[in-house]
């Protein structure tokens, strides 16, 4: 959610961390701030909204400093001000601190604080932190008793009576030379220069910078000085880590032309199945007796054997892409499967059960509910007998992040980084997971014969090119389309089967980005309340494809149409019947409808992208959003 840079070397450090902060927007933010030291102070500017209104602010006082840290805020505590802006200082204001998190008992501490002569001046829960550092450093032996640096001694002190989950960076005037890092249940990076070294929540920050990189592990602290970084547990025993390098090109987090990230994300789901076609789906398939898995993921052979549930845990789009999922798992390898809010999840868990897979699907990695929810499973199952033993998989974009450090299992979606805070492309590549995942069961528990598993993988070989051809064929139409609902304040979604979801997903993408009231419905339960919305203002988007269920949709699209419903379908092209009963088309490739959920959503991205970019609104980061929510 929020994002953190910090900056320690031999250049000024307040464009550094400007450009950083920039690279970090899409995670949601509502105001920003940057602290340097300089001439024995801490200076700190804040600014309430965009950053280019911190930028005007410190064209009148930026300073050549090369010490730094900056921050975008995403309001939970205190309202999105100035004054709540980070960083906060002590009250002598020669400690600066910048937060990612929560801080769960600040109340506690505040008032203890407080009691001890601390002035605080905002309303946030990170204010707390460098008022009790400056506590600690007044009180520390000399020399310190656990590390070479006074100032990591009291920040190392500090933290032990931090509650929550949190990733902090910290400067002080009397200790120029240092920038202290801590991570605690919220992603922080360390980016190793020459003769410089970063910190941020998010690698684009800093890839333009350096490639080599170190991820901080939960309860660790670094010493970051132009001589180098030295890494600390939260007990303040020093350990020995080695950066990795990053395999991301700075320009794969630059538009490329495109008007918005979303869009260019949109053009790039295509590569994106393509990517997972080449790293999961065997490029040979035999059919006779000698018939192997057609599926590569990688995983072990715990996963599979007596397998009798799946659980799956997930948000937002995540978890609309776990429904598909449950479909393909149940359809295909015949394994009854359950997808769970991971919020409600972790409050009220199902009753343990026998040999049963958990899968936490997460696009960061970082999604601080998902997070808990299998860490909560990991635990409740520890000690018990074997059929009853943990079984987790993640599938997500960043198999380095916290999940992967999580779980046993992970399945790499390949989306490659994405900006734009609503999820396209990534949405894609956790289908393209499922479909893997569940072909491979298929496979080893023998449900789907070997020629019929041939012909899915075949039919998901074509869907790149399809994709390609539905977003030439849509882009004009959706775009003029869009001009139609310029005063729409409502919208209904409708699918059934295995476009449910769809209609969850094209419901939620419009809610996102264009502010507009939309909901997604089983058409079948138009009947049952909904209906009742239903008037010449309310347009409604259903999903017909042909297959099992074309039909019922059908006719549950004529059932709006008879309320005077504008209705538009997403269906294949020459649909004939379909052209008949809907007044707009949004018509996609005709495959398996099977396959459909991969071509259906194109349309519904595309309609929402235009209908908010028609409406002059931030696209890429739409209001109270975060990109990756790290609290709960």
């Amino acid at each position: 959610m929020c994002g953190i840079v910090g900056y320690i070397g031999t250049q000024a450090a307040t464009e550094i961390l400007l450009a950083g902060l920039e690279k970090l927007e899409y995670r949601g933010y509502d105001s920003a701030g940057i602290a340097t030291v300089w001439e024995g102070d801490v200076n700190c500017v804040r600014a309430k909204g965009k950053l280019y209104n911190l930028r005007s602010k410190l064209e009148q006082l930026a300073t050549p400093s090369q010490i730094g840290i900056g921050h975008t805020r995403w309001a939970t505590h205190g309202k999105p001000e100035e004054y709540n802006a980070h960083p906060h200082l002590d009250t002598a204001m020669r400690i600066a601190v910048v937060q990612n998190g929560i801080i769960e008992n600040y109340r506690e501490l505040r008032d203890e604080l407080k009691q001890k002569g601390h002035e605080f001046r905002s309303e946030t829960d990170t204010e707390v932190i460098p008022h009790l550092i400056a506590e600690f450093l007044k009180n520390l032996p000399s020399p310190p008793l656990s590390t070479s640096s006074p100032f990591l001694e009291a920040i190392r002190q500090a933290v032990h009576h931090l509650q929550g989950a949190f990733a902090i960076a910290v400067i002080s005037a009397d200790y120029p030379d240092e920038l202290i890092v801590v991570r605690q249940q919220a992603p922080l990076v360390i980016g190793f220069g020459q003769g410089e070294f970063f910190c941020a929540s998010d690698t684009p920050a800093i890839v333009s910078h350096t490639r080599a990189v170190l991820p901080l592990e939960n309860g660790e602290i670094a010493r970051l000085t132009p001589l180098g970084v030295e890494i600390y547990n939260f007990a303040g025993d020093r350990l020995k880590k080695q950066p990795r390098l990053l395999n991301l090109n700075p320009t794969m987090v630059e538009k490329q032309g495109f008007k918005h990230f979303m869009l260019k994300e949109i053009y790039e789901q295509p590569g994106v199945v393509r990517a997972s076609l080449e790293a999961y789906f065997n490029p040979d398939i035999n059919t006779d007796e000698s018939f192997t898995s057609p599926i590569n993921l990688g995983l072990s052979e715990e996963i599979y054997a007596d397998l009798e549930q799946i659980h799956i845990v997930a948000c937002g789009t995540s978890w609309h892409a776990a429904l598909v999922g449950k479909y393909l798992l149940e359809q295909l390898a015949g394994i009854s499967t359950q997808v769970h809010y991971a919020s409600e999840y972790r409050y009220a868990p199902s009753p343990l059960t026998a040999n049963t897979l958990i899968i936490g699907v997460t696009q960061s990695g970082e999604t601080a509910d998902t997070l808990a929810a299998l860490a909560m499973e990991k635990e409740r199952r520890q000690g018990k007998e074997a059929k009853y033993q943990a079984r987790l998989l993640g599938i997500t974009n960043r198999p380095e992040s916290s999940l992967g450090h999580l779980v046993p299992h992970i399945i790499n979606t390949l989306a490659g980084i994405e900006i734009g805070v609503a999820a396209t492309k990534t949405f894609v590549a956790q289908l393209m997971a499922f479909y893997a995942l569940a072909l491979d069961l298929a496979y080893h528990r023998q449900t789907v014969a070997p020629d019929k598993l041939a012909d899915i993988i075949q039919g998901l070989r074509q869907i790149p090119k399809e994709i390609e051809a539905t977003l030439e064929r849509q882009e004009k139409l959706t775009e003029h389309l869009a001009h139609e609902f310029a005063e729409t304040q409502d919208f209904i979604f409708l699918g059934r089967g295995i476009n449910f979801p769809i209609a969850l997903e094209g419901a939620l993408k419009l809610k996102e980005i264009s502010y507009i009231h939309a909901e997604g419905y089983p058409a079948g339960e138009m009947k049952h309340g909904p209906i009742a919305l239903l008037d010449a203002k309310v347009p409604v988007v259903a999903i017909a494809y042909p297959g099992s269920v074309y039909e019922k949709v059908i006719s549950n699209s004529q059932e709006a149409k008879a309320r005077d419903s504008r209705l538009i379908g997403v269906t294949p092209v020459n649909d004939g019947e379909a052209a008949e009963i809907f007044n707009d088309l949004l018509p996609v490739s005709s495959v398996d409808e099977l396959l459909s959920p991969i071509l259906t959503v194109v349309p519904l991205q595309l309609l929402a992208y235009h209908i908010a970019a028609r409406r002059g609104l931030d696209v890429d980061q739409p209001r109270n959003l975060a990109k990756s929510v790290t609290v709960e």
